[in-house]
Formats: C-alpha cells, sequence, structure tokens
C-alpha cells in the first residue's frame, strides 16, 4: 500500500467509496453522496490552499482517502482542522486507517495546524477506536443530533494536540 497526496484523477475512486458509506454506514450524515466532479472540484480546492488531501492505494487503485480540512471559516479557528478517513468497503479492518490517520496527522501538521479534531459521527466504536490509537483524546460528545436509517445518533468529537511529537 502507498499513501500519496490525492490528484484529481482520484475523485471517481474517492465517490465510490465515500458512496458506500453514506448509503450503509452512520460515520457520515450525508444522505446524499456527491457525485465524481464535485470530489474533483473538492480535491483541487484543497490541493491550491495547501491543505492536506491524501488517498491510499493498492495495485493502483485507491482503497482509502483521507483529508484534513479547516474545522470553521473564522479566523481564530485557522490554526484547527477536522479530519476525514475513509476506507473502502472491501478494505475495511485491514489496518489501513491506522497507516493512513498517522500520515494525515503528519501532513495536517507540516501544513501549519496545530489542532486536529475528529467528529465521529454515529460515535462510530471503530472511528472511535483507530483516533483514540492515534493520540487523540475524548472531547464531547453531543447526543441525538443525527437521524439516519430511521435512528438518532450520536456524533463523538475527539482532539489531537498536533504541537506534540507523537513518535
Amino acid at each position: 500500500m502507498t499513501i500519496r497526496p490525492a490528484r484529481v484523477d482520484d475523485a471517481q475512486a474517492i465517490a465510490a467509496i465515500y458512496a458506500w458509506h453514506v448509503a450503509n454506514g452512520t460515520a457520515t450524515f450525508d444522505t446524499a453522496a456527491p457525485d465524481a466532479g464535485a470530489w474533483a472540484e473538492k480535491i483541487a480546492d484543497f490541493l491550491a490552499r495547501g491543505m492536506p488531501f491524501l488517498a491510499a492505494e493498492r495495485d493502483g487503485g485507491v482503497i482509502a482517502y483521507a483529508y484534513a480540512a479547516r474545522f470553521r471559516d473564522r479566523a481564530a479557528y485557522a490554526h484547527t482542522c477536522e479530519d476525514s478517513i475513509y476506507v473502502s468497503h472491501e478494505a475495511r479492518g485491514g489496518g489501513i486507517g491506522s497507516v493512513l490517520l498517522p500520515a494525515l496527522i503528519d501532513a495536517a501538521r507540516a501544513a501549519g495546524f496545530e489542532q486536529m479534531l475528529a467528529v465521529v459521527g454515529g460515535g462510530e466504536p471503530s472511528s472511535v477506536a483507530l483516533h483514540g490509537k492515534c493520540g487523540f483524546v475524548h472531547a464531547g460528545r453531543m447526543r441525538n443530533v443525527g437521524k439516519k436509517f430511521g435512528r438518532l445518533l450520536d456524533t463523538v468529537y475527539m482532539q489531537c494536540d498536533l504541537r506534540e511529537d507523537r513518535t
């Protein structure tokens, strides 16, 4: 597996990965998946702004991706980012997140971010565990803030201080 910066031509694969999570999971509260064109625009925007957007590739195909976006647009939040990480359904459980998330943390630190927040939709146990393994600490829980598949869902907030060296 190779971790590399995402490219605009990864948009179709990224759209497919995310669409599966929209249709089948609660990690995202989206109920309609953006198309490949929207993903191409997002990747191009991240690249233009120097923000990290990574792809995990195996055998020439993208199997996971992760990016760090500013947490809020207000100037006081400029040093804080929020991570997003998604692994293809077929590749889940293979340890990809344990390689991809640390790479994203390093890329976010290199981009000048000092804090990274994880907003874990549905309080997904695997995502909470992954973030905890990578140095995130519990920062809060908002109860019953989302509704998907007829269920009320919590959102778990976790935080990683990027100023701390975790090596």
